[in-house]
């Protein structure tokens, strides 16, 4: 049943996220007295189709109103104007305020990198750091290309050739770099029917159009790469073949011949997200080893080291496609930093390197051993016992009523509906569980997010799966 929409909310045009824009304009016209105190807002769902935006945002939006004091929510009747008392500030607040934790953001815990990082300081400090002061390569400083190729030969099974590679300014930037070679404004790049939200924004920017693939428990099946691409015609696929953002699947080895063997057959490209290596004990082949004259493979210090580093790495074919990586290089930054990978350099060459990896799987291992724990069923069994994330698979309306309960309580998610091309059946959470530094504030989290499964009424029998 429609309801006549009591609140046609009017968004400025800027560059802030829509949350806070929809925020912005449900305070402005509290304020001018267009929304009275009691009027009950519109269904979250038909406000969401009126503005054309997610129904997660509107959630978000209704939550965060709530707990600011602008609202108040009621069971089964939805969600009135409250009246202001005397000390009501309608303000957006900062995100992350004190008090709150994030279990959004898929990082990995400081740990001992704040000391490792004073001492790579002052290490440095005693070198001719001259050179960083003007302009470099545009693939990065030798060294630092040296340095990368030596650590993806001691983390995965790949041998490169430090000369196809090029540092990045984080993988989001390799991400970038390689679409741009690749890729034209209204291009149709392939993808998982979930997949990472900064694919999502880079294409929205970009002006690539994306199509998610169905996917079973190794990620995408080669089914459904080869009818996508015969229906569409692209020759773009991006795809994390181990440890999945959003899902923490990992293909299998067959698996991975059997994706590169479409790619092969149908003349495609591949960007293989590979960030979350390390994370793996497995040891697979990554799909840039299997294929390498058509694998643009991704890998990052951010995830292993220090996201503060902003250090990514971008393994090409070489030849001409290294040479467009440089030309984009050039027209968009013109080099890749200097200072961060300097520092990873340094951890690199005196161990440190390996000593921060050991550290982040040790304590990953007993994340996840403890969110095992706590969702028990409601989990889907993370294929590394050590990884970042873990995922729950659930109805999109179960998970969007757990995210909002958590964020009533301070505990922020990654909005179910972020990371999703095409539903294809995927629905669910992710749980980050790197964000926040100490284990015991962890438990603390992962409590509330069991509560608000229980207060979803969330059944494992009945969730989303593949």
């Amino acid at each position: 049943m429609a309801y006549p929409l009591t609140w046609r909310p009017t968004l400025e045009d800027n560059a802030r996220p829509l949350v806070e824009r929809l925020l912005a304009a449900l305070e402005r016209d509290v304020r001018a007295g267009a929304l009275a105190p009691g009027l009950r807002l519109p269904p979250q769902r038909e406000l969401a189709f009126f503005l054309g935006i997610s129904l997660g945002t509107v959630t978000k939006t209704y939550t965060e109103a709530e707990r600011r004091g602008l609202t108040q929510a009621t069971v089964g009747r939805g969600t009135f104007i409250a009246t202001p008392g005397p000390d009501a500030a309608f303000r957006l607040s900062p995100r992350g305020a004190p008090g709150g934790l994030n279990l959004s953001q898929n990082v990995r815990p400081v740990l001992s990198s704040r000391i490792a990082l004073n001492d790579a300081l002052a290490k440095l400090r005693k070198k001719d750091l001259t050179a960083m002061l003007g302009y470099g390569p545009a693939a990065g400083e030798d060294g630092h290309r040296r340095a990368a190729a030596a650590w993806l030969a001691r983390t995965t099974t790949l041998q490169p050739d430090w000369n196809a590679l090029s540092i990045t300014a984080g993988g989001q930037q390799a991400v970038a770099l390689a679409m741009g070679v690749l890729a034209a404004p209204g291009d149709l790049i392939m993808t998982e029917a979930g997949t990472y939200y900064g694919l999502r924004t880079l294409a929205e920017h970009a002006g690539y159009r994306l199509k998610g693939l169905a996917m079973d428990g190794e990620g995408v099946t080669p089914d459904a790469l080869e009818r996508a691409a015969a229906m569409t015609g692209s020759r773009v696929l991006y795809v994390t073949p181990t440890l999945h953002n959003p899902t923490g699947r990992t293909m299998g080895l067959q698996r991975r011949h059997d994706i590169v063997k479409v790619c092969r057959e149908r003349d495609i490209w591949i960007v293989e997200d590979d960030v979350y290596a390390l994370y793996d004990a497995q040891g697979l082949p990554p799909l840039a080893q299997l294929a390498p004259e058509r694998t643009l493979y991704v890998s990052s210090l951010s995830k292993s080291l220090s996201s503060g580093l902003r250090c990514g790495i971008l393994l090409t074919p070489g030849g001409d496609c290294l040479e467009r990586v440089m030309r984009a290089m050039r027209a968009t930054c013109y080099a890749p930093p200097a200072l961060g990978p300097a520092v990873g350099v340094q951890w690199i060459e005196d161990g440190t390197a390996d000593a921060l990896a050991a550290e982040v799987k040790a304590e990953m291992t007993k994340r996840v051993a403890l969110a095992t724990r706590l969702f028990g069923p409601l989990a889907e069994a993370p294929a590394s016992r050590s990884s970042l994330h873990i995922w729950l698979p659930l109805s999109e309306l179960d998970a969007e009523r757990a995210a909002a309960h958590c964020l009533r309580a301070g505990v922020e998610l990654t909005p179910p509906g972020a990371p999703i091309v095409d539903w294809q059946g995927l629905a669910g959470m992710r749980i980050c569980l790197g964000g926040v530094e100490d284990i015991g504030e962890l438990e603390s989290a992962l409590t509330v997010v069991v509560k608000a499964l229980e207060s979803a009424s969330c059944d494992p029998h009945a969730r989303a799966m593949m």
